[in-house]
């Protein structure tokens, strides 16, 4: 497992912007699925992007694509999501999730139980 400090999360109005950040302390910092998981109560985390250290793949969740941008600086350790177009649904907990032995599968990145490790998590808002 690996610590991970979210943070970044705000209160904004619909059409805002945020950028979230997760600083990660593995060492070494490679071979690691990195994943964006909103989790509103009574609802089971799904992931909205996600990305592997390496850079081979990067997958977004339809409800986000072209508003949301996953990024990464691997010398700092860290994962980046640029939220931009907020819209009120979008308001949530944030959670940022890493797994070294997951590969980053197209089938199954979305899905919280393929991650081992997660941030406290950052609160997203965006009113209407």
């Amino acid at each position: 497992q690996v610590q991970l400090v979210d943070s970044g999360g705000g209160s904004v109005q619909a059409g805002g912007s945020l950028r979230l950040s997760c600083a990660a302390s593995a060492n070494p910092y490679n071979n690691y699925c990195m994943g964006w998981f909103p989790q509103v109560p009574g609802k089971e985390p799904e992931g909205v992007a996600a990305i592997h250290t390496d850079g081979r793949s990067t997958y977004y969740a339809d409800a986000v694509k072209g508003r949301f941008t996953i990024s990464q600086d691997n010398g700092k350790k860290s994962v980046y999501l640029q939220m931009n177009s907020l819209k009120p649904e979008d308001t949530a907990m944030y959670y940022c999730a890493a797994d070294r032995a997951y590969d980053c599968a197209e089938a199954s990145w979305s899905e919280g139980r393929v991650y081992d490790s997660w941030g406290q998590g950052t609160q997203v808002t965006v009113s209407s």
